[in-house]
Formats: C-alpha cells, sequence, structure tokens
C-alpha cells in the first residue's frame, strides 16, 4: 500500500487530454532538428509508477519527459561541459518546474554526467520523430 501511495501522491504525468495527445497537427515552437536545452532528472521516486504515455518509468533506462514532444522521439543529448551523450525515448510529460525544458530519467542523466551538477544545459538533436500515439508496448492497455 505504501508503494503506490508514493506513486500517486505527486502525479508525474498530466491528462491524456493535453494539446500533446490531439490529433491534429502539433506546433513545436521553437524545436528544430537541433537545439540547447535546460534540462535535469528524475529518478527514485517515480521508479515503477506510471509515465504519460503508460510504460512504466525505470530510473535506470534512458527516457525522458517533455511537454510537447511527441512520444516516441528518439533524442540524442549531449552534456557539453563533459561532452558525453545518450540517446533517449521521450515517454513522459514534464518537467513542471519554471525554466526546465526536459527531464531525463536518472540512468541517462548519470550516463552523460548531469547527476553531480543536477540541472544543466544540453544540446538536444532529434534523431527520430515520434508519433502522437501510445508506444507499442502500451497500445490496448489502460
Amino acid at each position: 500500500m505504501i508503494f503506490l501511495l508514493g506513486c500517486t501522491s505527486s502525479p508525474r504525468y498530466r491528462s491524456l487530454e493535453t494539446p500533446a495527445r490531439t490529433k491534429e497537427k502539433m506546433i513545436l515552437k521553437g524545436i528544430s532538428r537541433k537545439t540547447m536545452m535546460i534540462a535535469s532528472f528524475y529518478g527514485e521516486e517515480f521508479d515503477g509508477c506510471l509515465t504519460a504515455n503508460g510504460e512504466i518509468f525505470d530510473m535506470h533506462g534512458n527516457s525522458a519527459a517533455h511537454k510537447t514532444l511527441p512520444f516516441g522521439t528518439v533524442l540524442k543529448i549531449t552534456y557539453p561541459p563533459t561532452g558525453k551523450s545518450v540517446t533517449v525515448i521521450v515517454n513522459d510529460r514534464g518537467p513542471f518546474i519554471p525554466e526546465r525544458e526536459l527531464d531525463l530519467s536518472y540512468g541517462a542523466a548519470k550516463e552523460i554526467g548531469l547527476i553531480g551538477d543536477g540541472v544543466g544545459k544540453v544540446e538536444v538533436v532529434v534523431v527520430k520523430w515520434g508519433s502522437m500515439e501510445p508506444t507499442e508496448k502500451t497500445k490496448g492497455e489502460k
């Protein structure tokens, strides 16, 4: 019971009725194939909880949360201070802290050396645009 309360006391995602879930063509303001974003990370508090697209969050995996990018979008993230890169898949919504544009899973943040700084400016390259639909893993699940 404590585990369930931990996952529901502070929802990681917003309603599936967000504009990012509409069937209309989505306009991503200021986002092209390559841009800089302020990134942070999230982990233990949400490990095992559902992401906005219905997947179970794995803090050690390579995933990301963004407010509007389509689910399934593949991003190459590079942290300039370390020069290290990681590839992530957008499967969640957030961050919901002003000025932050991208939340990385703990595993992805660790791989590029962002853990010590907590927040930092990262280079984001869109490798592949996703759809606005849930991933194959979650189709048919509620």
